[in-house]
């Protein structure tokens, strides 16, 4: 074989497994598409360092991103990767915003988010004089991160403890062959070459699913819907008026976290993301100049200093789901698959927030599933 075990997808996710499995002193290969790391959604994503909140007690997201946010804030400390920890502050309107934030307060501390402080108007025009609430959860522990940074770290660690990084191969098809797995690959010439792994773990996020039915897997449940999320800019200087992440009560069963403002390192702030359905399957990344009126109107509630002259496009990113329009919200899918058949196979699939929070929690987590 010519590898251990190969990690196919190069994001924060793939490069954290990337390390984690390097410690085990195995000839491990990371193969990306791109010609470097985190070109997809890695790099088109508010840069939360998100609490833990929302996701259903005992879920893998709830657990993985509860644990995974001390994971990361310690390894930027030890690394010197810029991060602040900013907090995040939820904001309601209406009474119904106020029931819904007690269930949520609920359950974070079911999750173990035990920092989360009730604020009511007086402390929300504290926290942020420039915003309106009347009643609110603040959470001191909610940060943001250079997230290029983070991967350019975990790639680099990666490399020192002998992975090997394989840029610009597309993984055409992966079968299963006597004592692993068989990878084909176009190169970036357009070269086609074999690559042999005895385990292999598909983190290859938006195209996750297409590899697992390359190797046979067609289970519906691991069929992935892709989202765009767009963000606008708030200019005019008005990006003074705001110092944390402040979001609205999301909506129950959304696919989103309700379109929010997201500061960077640099105190830029935007809007974002909305969650646009690409029913054709076809990931695209343009921002439509239109939308600027659904952000103002779904913001201006909470941000009463923002005219809609105040934005302008910026971005967009493309999160894989496991739900379509009208469905439930689901959780990672993160499997071993010995009982298809298919031992030391690892699948990750719809592995979307809070995977950034996430990621060394989700490295962690996949080691346990391969058996080194």
């Amino acid at each position: 074989m010519d590898s251990n075990i190969t990690i196919i997808g190069a994001g924060v996710v793939g490069l954290a497994i990337a390390g984690r499995l390097s410690l085990a002193q195995k000839s491990v290969f990371v193969i990306e598409k791109h010609k470097k790391f985190g070109q997809e959604a890695s790099s088109r994503n508010s840069e939360v360092i998100h609490s833990g909140i929302y996701y259903p007690n005992g879920s893998l997201k709830a657990q993985l991103c509860v644990d995974g946010k001390e994971k990361l804030y310690q390894y930027c400390d030890q690394y010197s990767i810029a991060y602040r920890k900013c907090g995040k502050l939820i904001v309601g309107t209406n009474i119904s915003d106020r029931d819904q934030l007690s269930s949520i307060l609920r359950q974070a501390k079911e999750n173990g988010v035990f920092d989360a402080l009730w604020v009511e108007k007086k402390q929300i025009e504290e926290l942020e004089p420039n915003i309106h609430g009347d009643y609110g959860i603040f959470f001191p522990s909610s940060g943001i991160i250079d997230t290029h940074s983070l991967m350019k770290q975990l790639e680099s660690e990666s490399a020192l403890n002998g992975v090997n990084f394989v840029y610009n191969a597309e993984v055409l098809t992966l079968r299963k062959i006597k004592g692993g797995y068989e990878l084909d690959l176009k190169d970036a010439d357009g070269e086609n070459f074999s690559f042999t792994s005895e385990k292999v773990v598909n983190s290859a996020g938006l195209t996750a699913t297409q590899l697992a039915r390359e190797i046979g897997i067609a289970d519906p449940d691991y069929q992935v819907f892709y989202w765009k999320g767009e963000y606008f800019s708030i200019g005019n200087g008005k990006h003074k008026l705001v110092n944390r992440l402040v979001y609205p009560v999301p909506e129950e069963n959304s696919v989103g976290l309700g379109i929010h403002t997201t500061i960077d390192l640099d105190g830029r702030v935007k809007l974002g993301p909305n969650a646009l359905y690409l029913e054709n399957g076809i990931p695209e990344y343009s921002v439509d100049i239109e939308h600027a009126t659904q952000f103002y109107e779904s913001t201006k509630k909470f941000l009463p200093f923002l005219k809609i002259e105040d934005l302008s496009p910026d971005q967009a990113g493309v999160r894989p789901k496991l739900q379509k329009p009208g469905d439930q919200v689901r959780d990672f899918l993160i499997k071993e698959e010995s009982e298809r058949g298919l031992p030391g196979l690892v699948n990750l699939i719809g592995i979307e927030s809070p995977g950034l929070t996430a990621c060394l929690s989700i490295a962690e987590y996949v080691s346990t599933l391969i058996d080194f």
